[in-house]
């Protein structure tokens, strides 16, 4: 690479070759034109294939958000699953209690 100096006539050479070749002016609104045009394009439908389907679905959901919302779910989901597991389960254990108290010979282990 080669680190010279700029030198004045660098910047009279850079101002002719600008002056050489002027940029023409845009119309009015071409910009928003432009924008309207992105916008109203769709994207190309692609034919749907469970695995394409699958893999934008995994995609979302693994969105740095979405993912700790659904692990605070599942979370949720998993402390209400054991807590009416334990209650089936101390319902069973008193029922066998009372039976065993009310009727000794009628307990089975």
């Amino acid at each position: 690479m080669n680190n010279t100096l700029s030198q004045p006539d660098d910047a009279k050479l850079s101002q002719l070759l600008r002056e050489a070749r002027p940029a023409p002016p845009l119309p009015p609104g071409f910009q928003n034109a432009v924008w309207r045009r992105l916008e109203k394009a769709e994207p190309p439908q692609e034919p749907f294939s469970l695995a394409g389907w699958l893999d934008r679905c995994a995609a979302w959901l693994l969105r740095q958000r979405l993912a700790a919302a659904g692990l605070a779910v599942l979370l949720l989901v998993g402390a209400l699953v054991g807590v009416m597991d334990g209650v089936s389960l101390s319902k069973q254990a008193a029922q066998q209690r009372y039976l065993a108290s009310v009727s000794p010979m009628s307990h089975t282990p």
